[in-house]
C-alpha cells in the first residue's frame, strides 16, 4: 500500500514522527488520546505493560484496534536484545547476552541465529521495530551500561555480528534501528542517568566507534538510533541527539544516510534534567530527526506546541516532509498493518526449544 503525503495534515504528519514510551499505567489508560487524539506514528512497549505473554497479545491488538481510524499504521516498537535488556513476557525463553553469543559464534553463528529467533518472535506477536542491535564497542567491564551488550572489543567482530543480527530481523519482516550512535563504547557512564561524554578526537572516533554504523549504514540499515551522547571536540556541551549540525552536516551529507535518524528517548533523565521534560522534546524536533521517542510523562499535550511550531514554520515543514516521506516508505517496505495477532501457544513451545538449544551451548 502506497500513502499519499499530500492527504496528511500537519496534525498527522507530526504524529508521525512520535513514538510514545508507554512506561507508565497513565499512558496505558490514555491510549485512545495517544493514538486517536495525536495521531501518533508509534508505540514503544516494555516490560511492565503486560503480565504474561496474553496479555502482551491483547495490548498489541487494542494499539492496532484504536489506530484503525487512523491513515497510516503504527509501528509498534521494542528494545530487544536479550541477556539484561529483555522485554518478552515469561512465557518466553531469554537468548544470552550479545558478547556471548559472539564469544560461541566461531563454533556456530549463535548471533545470527538469535537475530533470527527474535525476529520470528516479534513478528508472531505484532512488533514490527525493534530497537537493536547494540553497534557500540565493548571497552567496559559486563556490568557497564554497555557492557555484555556489545558483541565484541574488536570493531570488524561487532560489524559483522552487528550486521548478521540486523538483516536476520529484517528477513524476518522486522525493522531493525541499530544504536547508540555514535557510540556509547566511548563514555563511562550511562547516558540514562546522566549526559555522557565523549572525549576522544573526531579522527578516533571515526575510526573506531563509528566504524561499525557507518558500515551498518552501507548495508541497508532502516534506522539509525542517536544517542544522548556529547562529542566535545565537534559539538561542545549539545548532545549528538539534539544537534542539528550533527544530523544534517554528518550523518546526511557526509555519510549520506537516507534512512531513519531516531532519537534515543529524550525523557530519559539525564537529558530531561538538563534541558526540561518538554522542552528536550521541542529541540530535538528542531535537530531534525525523523523520529523521536518519548515516554509517555502524565500528558503529551507538548504535541500541541510542536504542532503549532510547524504552522508557525519554527520547525520547517520541508524538514517534516522529508521525515514523513522517510517514515512511509519504511511502512511501505515492511508493509507495516494494524491487523489482529492471534495467540500461539505451539509457537512459543517451538520457539523457546530452539533458545534452549542456544542457551545449552553459549551460556
Amino acid at each position: 500500500m502506497e500513502y499519499d503525503m499530500n492527504e496528511l495534515s500537519i496534525e498527522e504528519k507530526i504524529g508521525q514522527m512520535i513514538i510514545v514510551g508507554l512506561n507508565t499505567e497513565g499512558a496505558i489508560k490514555h491510549l485512545e488520546e495517544i493514538i486517536q487524539t495525536y495521531k501518533v506514528g508509534g508505540v514503544l512497549l516494555y516490560k511492565k505493560n503486560y503480565k504474561n505473554y496474553e496479555d502482551m497479545i491483547k495490548l498489541i491488538n487494542r494499539i492496532k484496534e484504536l489506530n484503525r481510524t487512523n491513515k497510516i499504521p503504527m509501528f509498534i516498537a521494542i528494545d530487544q536484545e536479550g541477556g539484561r535488556v529483555n522485554r518478552m513476557p515469561s512465557e518466553f525463553k531469554n537468548l544470552p547476552a550479545a558478547n556471548k553469543l559472539a564469544k560461541k559464534s566461531n563454533e556456530e553463528n549463535y548471533v545470527k541465529i538469535s537475530g533470527d529467533i527474535t525476529g520470528q518472535m516479534l513478528n508472531r506477536i505484532g512488533v514490527n521495530m525493534d530497537l537493536a542491535p547494540v553497534l557500540d564497542i565493548k571497552r567496559f567491564p559486563d556490568e557497564h551500561a554497555i557492557g555484555d551488550r556489545a558483541y565484541s572489543e574488536n570493531i570488524e567482530e561487532v560489524s559483522k555480528y552487528g550486521i548478521e543480527y540486523m538483516k536476520a530481523l529484517q528477513n524476518n519482516n522486522v525493522i531493525s534501528v541499530v544504536k547508540h550512535f555514535p557510540g556509547h563504547g566511548a563514555t563511562k557512564k550511562d547516558s540514562h542517568f546522566r549526559l555522557s561524554k565523549i572525549n576522544c578526537s573526531m579522527e578516533i572516533l571515526e575510526n573506531e566507534d563509528m566504524v561499525p554504523f557507518k558500515n551498518a549504514m552501507k548495508s541497508g540499515a532502516d534506522g539509525v538510533l542517536v544517542g544522548h551522547l556529547k562529542i566535545m571536540n565537534m559539538l561542545g556541551k549539545m548532545p549528538a541527539s539534539l544537534s542539528k549540525k550533527f544530523i544534517t552536516k554528518y550523518i546526511r551529507k557526509k555519510e549520506r544516510y537516507n534512512g531513519l535518524v531516531i532519537t534515543d528517548d529524550v525523557r530519559m533523565k539525564g537529558i530531561r534534567m538538563r534541558y526540561g521534560s518538554n522542552r528536550v522534546i521541542k529541540k530535538a524536533f528542531l535537530a531534525c530527526n525523523d523520529i523521536i521517542v518519548f515516554k509517555y510523562d502524565n500528558d503529551i499535550q507538548v504535541i500541541k506546541d510542536i504542532i503549532k511550531m510547524a504552522k508557525d514554520n519554527i520547525i520547517e515543514m520541508k524538514k517534516v516532509n522529508k521525515s514523513v516521506t522517510r517514515i512511509l516508505k519504511v511502512k511501505e517496505k515492511y508493509q507495516v498493518r494494524d491487523d489482529e495477532i492471534q495467540k500461539d501457544d505451539e509457537f512459543v513451545d517451538k520457539i523457546n526449544k530452539e533458545i534452549e538449544e542456544i542457551r545449552q551451548k553459549v551460556l
